[in-house]
């Protein structure tokens, strides 16, 4: 996962795309693989997008129930 730092900025970051797939789950809940084809040109690869869906789960800004993730406003 890429943080901001003084090499990295936050426009690079894994954190400038929470909004991105928190925006796409926002409009409809779906399932990882669903989601990951809306955002796959958006990260880097598979690793990054798991890492960044366990951030928004441990933040509880996504749930997942019965194999699909929902937005928890």
């Amino acid at each position: 996962m890429k943080f901001p730092s003084k090499v990295t900025t936050y426009k690079d970051s894994s954190i400038s795309l929470f909004p991105v797939i928190l925006s796409k789950l926002e409009k409809e809940p779906m399932t990882p693989s669903e989601l990951y084809k809306k955002v796959k040109k958006k990260v880097s690869g598979i690793q990054e997008y798991i890492e960044i869906l366990d951030c928004l789960y441990a933040l509880q800004k996504i749930k997942l129930e019965e194999g699909v993730l929902y937005y928890v406003g």
